[in-house]
Formats: C-alpha cells, structure tokens, sequence
C-alpha cells in the first residue's frame, strides 16, 4: 500500500470521526433558534473549555504561527505571551458578566446583546455587518488553512481543500448547530495538541535536541535567536502592549465569547478558564518550537517556498504515512473547529441581527448557515493565499468594531445608538489607517490604536454630555 493511499485512510478516518461526534450530538437537541445558537445555555464547563480553546486557536496556530515563527525566529514568542496575557484578563472582567447579562436580557447573539435598551436597530444591523464582513473573512483563513496542508501532502488544488472544509462543517452543524460545533470541538482539541505535540518531539530530535537546534538557528541569522524583535518604532513596551491589546481583543470575536453564553452556570466560568488557558499555553509553547525547528530543517522555504507550509511539509519527511495522517486530521481538526463556530456566528448575525423576521424560524436559520458558508467560501477561493494577514487583520477589525462596545454593554455603561455606531466605525477606519496606509502594524499592533479611538469616541459623548447637562 502507497504511502499517500495510508496518509489518505488514517485523514480520512478522522475526518469521519469528527462528523460522527457532531451528527450523534442532533440526538440532543431541540428543534428551536434558542438551541441551534446557544444549545439552550445548558454545555458543561470542561466542554466549554475544550471549546473554547480549539476555536480560538486554530488553522492560524498550525499554519500562520509557525509560519511566523519561521521567518522571525524566537522572538515570535511576544505576540503569543501578549495574546494568552490580554485573552486570560478577558475571562476574569467580561465572560462572566457577559454569561449572566445576555441571559436576563433574552440576548441570543452578540448584535442583540450589544443592542440592547435602544429604540432603533442601527446597532444590531451595523455590528452584524461587521461580524459577516470580518468573520467571514477569518473563516475563509481557515479553510485556506486546511487547503494549504492537502496542497503539501497531497499536492491538490487549494480548492479541493477549502470545499472539504466547507462541506465537512455544514454536514454537522447543519444538523445539531452550536452544541454539534462544541462537541466536536473537544474531540478534535485533543487531536490538535497530541498531533503539534508529536511532531515537536521528532523535529527538536532530528535537529540534535534544544541546544542543538538553538545552536544551529545562531549559525543560519543570529537574529533567529534574538529574543527582542528588531526594528520597532516605538519601543518594545508598546509593542508588548499592543499584543496584550490584541489579546483583550477576543471580547470582539462573536464565535469566540458565544462559548460564555453557552455555559449551562455563570459560577462554572472559572474552570472553563483554566482548561482553555492550560490548553492554550502547551499548545502555542510547542507551536513555537516546531517554527523553530522547521527552519532548521526546512531552510530552502525562506528562499522562494511558502513559510506556512513548514509544518505538513516537516511531518511528510519525519514521519510514517500513519502518522503524518495524523498531522493532516490535526491540522484540519484545528481548521474545522474555528470555522463551524465563525459560520455559525454569522448566520447568526444574518438570521437575527440583519434580517430579524428570518429569527424564529427555525428551517430559515438554518438555511442562513448555507448561505454564509457560501459566501465565506467565494472569500476563500479568491483570496490571496495569505492566511497570516488575512487572518490577523480580520481579529483586529472585530476587536476595535465591537470588542469596546461589548465591554460598555456588560459594565452596564448607556450607550445610545449614534454613539455605539460610531465607535464601531471609528474603531475599524483606524486601524484599518494604521495597517494599510500608516504601515505601523509591525511596530505597534493596530488593535491597540483601533481600541483607543473607539473608546474616545465614548469618551467625548460622555464629556459633551456631562457639559450639556450642567450648562
């Protein structure tokens, strides 16, 4: 037997696997909008934790991060530290209240919530808008993600990849909706760090252990192992900052805080926590680790290769077929379980923020799920292959759109509807000026701008009101 019919038999076994475990979860639910977006508030914590940790962090972690820290070296280990740091502080201030707001306010999608006491509907419409523009955009990352592994394996068109990816989602959230993504989830979390944990141990063996490795990424560009990232503007401290910034910005990714208002008891938030911040730490450590061994292993992808490609090209030359199935179904596993919960999350926004007559149907949610598969599907097919930029700029748009005005609604701040439009608006315009016009990014992460200009906005509508009330 060929070792592509192997790597294909094991990828496949996994892949049914997944589906299996999402379609068995149907026998759970209820045949209502309440179950198929929030699987009637009812998911245990270490589900929820599990959950939480495969949609947060995914494809980007297999593909984009040790990608990343292919061409930077070691000192691609900031943007993680400042991520986990800023995400963790996230779960201490907002999940909770979040968890106990949207409940007793009825709130069934981020937009509602973010909505709420306001006589028109502007702030559901805009915010659901943002969330099918970015969200989408973030989904198609993933499946390109998944279509980049099946290219070095198997040396498919990206395509191929991305209607596998697309197809293998809607087969089972289609069926039992958020709780068939969640379940599959913490099936497929395990596979994630038990395949990147796998190929770490190989790789720093083929490259004579850590010293040897360390010693031979010295000798190929001393800036490998140089902690400290070279040319920022600004300072470390306020790249740092920017990072932990990024990392707060979680509280503006719909597929990801949805987790919170899936917890069957706001008390269990804190074992929740724990397994995603557990999970997170071990897997980014040796994410990092397996981008450094691949550029001693791989050198030849910094000249004209695809960086992104290092690790399903490193597990087709380190190990067996089985075992590079494996990978493959890891890799995916990571690829699939952000992208069911970034779907879900925009039909969501579809069926209910945009187009409320379409909310308590439950046949027409469901159909609101194809339709933005579609759509996120066409964003795949015609992007640039870069998933990296695609992706980090699409969680930095959602965080300064609606991460501030989340966190006003959960410290129970008003926020009249001009107000929270226009934080949104001002949020995203700047830093999409920071990124694209300015070139700052590098130097200074544009979540970190973005957030400050959205707040500023509160804060002067605040000021002139205050002024106006005492005049």
């Amino acid at each position: 037997m060929s070792s592509q019919v192997v790597i294909a038999l094991s990828f496949i076994l996994f892949l049914l696997l997944f589906v299996g475990v999402g379609i068995y979860s149907a026998s759970q639910k209820q045949n209502n909008t309440t179950d198929y977006l929030l699987a009637s508030r009812s998911v245990n914590p270490w589900l929820t934790g599990l959950s939480a940790f495969a949609t947060a962090h995914s494809g980007g972690m297999f593909i984009s991060t040790i990608g990343w820290t292919y061409q930077v070296g070691i000192s691609s280990v900031w943007l993680l530290v400042g991520w986990f740091l800023g995400d963790y502080l996230a779960w201490f201030f907002v999940h909770k209240p979040l968890r106990i707001s949207s409940e007793a306010t009825g709130s069934e999608t981020i937009g509602a919530f973010l909505g709420q006491n306001n006589q028109d509907r502007s702030i559901p419409i805009i915010s659901a808008l943002v969330t099918i523009a970015f969200l989408g955009a973030y989904a198609a990352a993933q499946l390109l993600a998944g279509s980049k592994a099946l290219y070095a394996v198997f040396g498919w068109n990206y395509s191929w990849g991305i209607f596998l990816g697309a197809v293998i989602v809607v087969s089972y959230c289609f069926s039992g909706g958020i709780r068939a993504s969640i379940w599959t989830d913490a099936v497929q979390s395990v596979l994630m760090v038990f395949a990147m944990m796998m190929l770490l141990f190989v790789a720093i063996s083929a490259c004579g252990g850590i010293t040897g490795m360390w010693q031979q990424l010295a000798a190929i560009d001393p800036t490998l192992v140089n902690p400290i990232p070279p040319n920022l503007k600004f300072g470390f401290a306020l790249f740092m900052l920017s990072w932990l910034a990024a990392g707060v910005g979680v509280v503006g990714q719909p597929h990801i805080m949805v987790r919170a208002m899936v917890l069957d008891n706001a008390e269990n938030i804190g074992i929740t926590r724990n397994i995603y911040a557990v999970s997170y730490v071990v897997f980014s450590t040796a994410a990092v680790l397996v981008g450094l061994s691949a550029r001693v292993l791989l050198p030849g992808l910094i000249d004209g290769g695809d960086p992104e490609l290092a690790l399903p090209q490193m597990a087709t030359e380190l190990l067996p077929a089985l075992l590079v199935g494996v990978i493959l179904a890891g890799i995916f596993s990571a690829v699939i379980s952000t992208a069911d919960s970034q779907i879900l999350s925009c039909s969501a926004a579809l069926t209910q923020d945009l187009f409320p007559k379409m909310s308590g149907s439950y046949k027409l949610v469901k159909v609101g799920t194809l339709i933005v598969t579609a759509i996120i599907v066409a964003i795949a097919l015609t992007s640039n292959k870069n998933m990296f930029a695609l992706g980090v700029f699409a969680w930095s748009a959602l965080a300064c759109g609606l991460a501030p005005l989340l966190m006003l609604r959960v410290w129970q701040f008003s926020v009249n509807s001009v107000v929270g439009v226009t934080m949104m608006v001002v949020g995203i315009a700047t830093a999409a000026i920071w990124n694209g016009v300015l070139g700052l990014s590098g130097s200074i992460y544009e979540v970190l701008p973005g957030a400050i200009a959205s707040f500023a906005v509160y804060g002067i509508a605040r000021l002139f009101t205050f002024q106006k009330k005492f005049n």
